[in-house]
Parts: structure tokens; C-alpha cells; sequence
């Protein structure tokens, strides 16, 4: 989580990814410092479901359950983790624990002898029970396969 007094590391696996429509945040320097670390999946699987009306992401706070999720890996400092809670409406939309993450490609400092991290996710333990039972994924693209696009908040 945080590799450095300023810099923590943070997993993410749905909009804030490369080529998903929020990940313009991440680029932003008035919301802080982010740098692209690497690729990633969850060391233990979670339920990744996209739910709601505007078809979002969740990673369900449900350790054990579900698929280990892909996602990447950022540095970021401490104004961008404040941005990002801000962001992710944390806590009440989402919470930032804490989470195991096994390295799949890596850019930069060295990582974890036995190629695992633990990063800051942003996943939910509040949500409703059919969620559960919605479709996991291991991987998340807003126009995948799935049919379910994100509906960006510039247009709600």
C-alpha cells in the first residue's frame, strides 16, 4: 500500500484502467500524481460485477468468492489518493481497503521477492443481495462483451 512517506500504490480494475473512460483522472495533475506501475491480478478471486443503472463496476468485499480480477497498478501520491476517495465516494459508495494483488508485468522499482504486492483498492461491502448473484468477471472493459457499457458521469 504505501511503498514510500508520500507515495502509496493503488489497484485498479475498471473505469480508472487504461483506455476506460475515467482514466483521464489519473492523467490529471491538478487531482496529484499517478505513475503506471504494472499489470496485476487479485492473489485470491472477488466478485467483480458491473450493476446499477449506470452499469458500474463493483468488486464485491467478498474475499473467496468470484475470480481473481485484472486490473493495474498505480503509484500514486498523497493528493491523488485523497482525489481518487473523493473520486470513488469513498466511504459510503465504495471503501479503500487493503488487498493481496499477484504481479503479471512490471515497469520500474522492483516489486515483492515472490512477485506478490499488497495495493489500495477501492471495493464495496454495501450493496444489494441480488448483486451477488449478478455475472463475475475476471477482467473489466466498459464496451466488452458483456453489453453492459458505462454510462460516464458527464452524461447522467
Amino acid at each position: 500500500m504505501l511503498n514510500s512517506a508520500s507515495e502509496a500504490r493503488v489497484f485498479v480494475y475498471g473505469t480508472l484502467k487504461r483506455g476506460q473512460p475515467n482514466h483521464k483522472v489519473l492523467l490529471d495533475g491538478a487531482n496529484g500524481r499517478a505513475a503506471f506501475r504494472g499489470r496485476a491480478r487479485t492473489a485470491e478471486p472477488f466478485p467483480l460485477v458491473i450493476a446499477g443503472e449506470h452499469n458500474i463496476p463493483r468488486l464485491l468485499n467478498l474475499p473467496g468468492q468470484g475470480r481473481r480480477v485484472e486490473g493495474e497498478i498505480y503509484a500514486v501520491d498523497e493528493q491523488m489518493l485523497s482525489f481518487l476517495d473523493e473520486f470513488e465516494g469513498c466511504p459510503d459508495m465504495y471503501q479503500r481497503t487493503s488487498v493481496r494483488v499477484a504481479v503479471l508485468e512490471w515497469e520500474g522499482a522492483p516489486h515483492a521477492p515472490d512477485g506478490t504486492l499488497q495495493c489500495y483498492v477501492y471495493s464495496t461491502a454495501s450493496y444489494p443481495p441480488e448483486w451477488v448473484g449478478l455475472p463475475h468477471h475476471d477482467s473489466y472493459d466498459s464496451q466488452g462483451a458483456h453489453g453492459l457499457p458505462y454510462n460516464p458521469r458527464e452524461n447522467r
